[in-house]
């Protein structure tokens, strides 16, 4: 038997790239960032920092006025400290509350100049590699467009430093990705026996979904948290190889013991739909995910898009629901 949900929503490909789980670019290694100036860091010093696409930017001074395309950068900028004159478009309350009253801008996928232009950024934070071709735009408004992205925990860890080197919050960076890795240690130690339970982790909006594979950030969460993707071995598609096509017959193969769902949009819709392709396939009813009631909508804030800092909450949530006794 060889059969497939199909989805064909470039609107998915884009939210993927842009917001979901960072940029899904084959082969990449973040690049530390660099800093060139003296440690009394006088105001007319020069700040150069290294972006995720190996460009170089120069700063005369700590920048004053961030706009953050994206919420995990938002969340990385105030986790250190910092805060912002611009932030992503939201339909509900910022997931920064202290950045609430913060002028909207749009996002990664669509951009906002003319607010960009009014609010006279020393910087804006986009993603790489989906705002390289903003970079024109945003430099003919006078500012920089510094670009990073999440695959991984690891590639959140190299956001924390570049941000903190920006910022010169060198000692609040070390401390956030010391907790990070404090957290990694303690969950890999609670599971370093266990048995670990299968999982098929889901990406999508309604009628249109694909399975997160280990080199995606929803993936190296799962991992990191005890469970093992039963896509691992799916292949990537060529564009996105952080994410795999749904094979159903793989799937029942596996036999997952949970279904977790990674969205954007409506959790509620999104769910109902999902299980009601599931309902149309009654091979699915075999699942053990299916049969135990295991199929779930993870929060958005924390696995539809960089969580930022907050990774952590991520994680823990993650092994609290395969791990649920423990």
């Amino acid at each position: 038997m060889k059969s497939y949900v199909l989805w064909s929503s470039a609107a998915l490909l884009l939210a993927v790239t842009g917001c979901s789980n960072g940029a899904p670019t084959a082969g990449h290694q973040p690049t530390s960032a660099s800093v060139s100036a003296t440690s009394s860091w006088p105001s007319n010093a020069a700040i150069q920092v290294t972006d995720f696409s190996k460009r170089t930017l120069s700063f005369h001074g700590v920048p004053q006025h961030i706009v953050a395309l994206s919420n995990g950068d938002l969340d990385i900028i105030y986790a250190l400290g910092g805060t912002a004159v611009g932030r992503p478009n939201s339909n509900g309350p910022s997931v920064v509350p202290a950045a609430e009253n913060v002028q909207q801008v749009g996002s990664t996928h669509e951009v906002d100049l003319e607010k960009i232009t009014m609010l006279k950024p020393d910087v804006v934070l986009g993603n790489y590699p989906m705002n390289e071709k903003d970079i024109p735009a945003i430099e003919g408004v006078g500012s920089q467009l510094l670009l990073t992205g999440a695959n991984s925990v690891q590639d959140i860890r190299s956001q924390i430093t570049l941000f903190g080197q920006l910022l010169q919050k060198q000692a609040q960076a070390e401390k956030l990705n010391q907790h990070i890795d404090q957290q990694i240690a303690k969950l890999q130690k609670a599971t370093a026996s266990s048995v670990k339970p299968k999982v098929l982790l889901v990406y999508g909006a309604p009628a249109t979904y694909m399975a997160a594979l280990p080199n995606s950030l929803g993936g190296n969460i799962l991992e990191l948290a005890g469970g093992s993707n039963i896509a691992a071995d799916f292949p990537g598609l060529q564009n996105f190889p952080q994410y795999a096509q749904l094979n159903t017959e793989r799937i029942i193969q596996a036999d997952p013991d949970y279904i977790f769902i990674m969205t954007h949009g409506n959790t509620d819709e999104v769910k109902a739909a999902f299980l009601k392709e599931m309902q149309e396939n009654a091979a699915w009813n075999g699942i053990r995910a299916v049969k135990n009631n295991q199929v779930e909508v993870l929060p958005s804030d924390l696995f539809g898009t960089n969580p930022g800092s907050r990774v952590t909450k991520a994680l823990d949530l993650m092994h609290d629901k395969l791990y649920p006794a423990k």
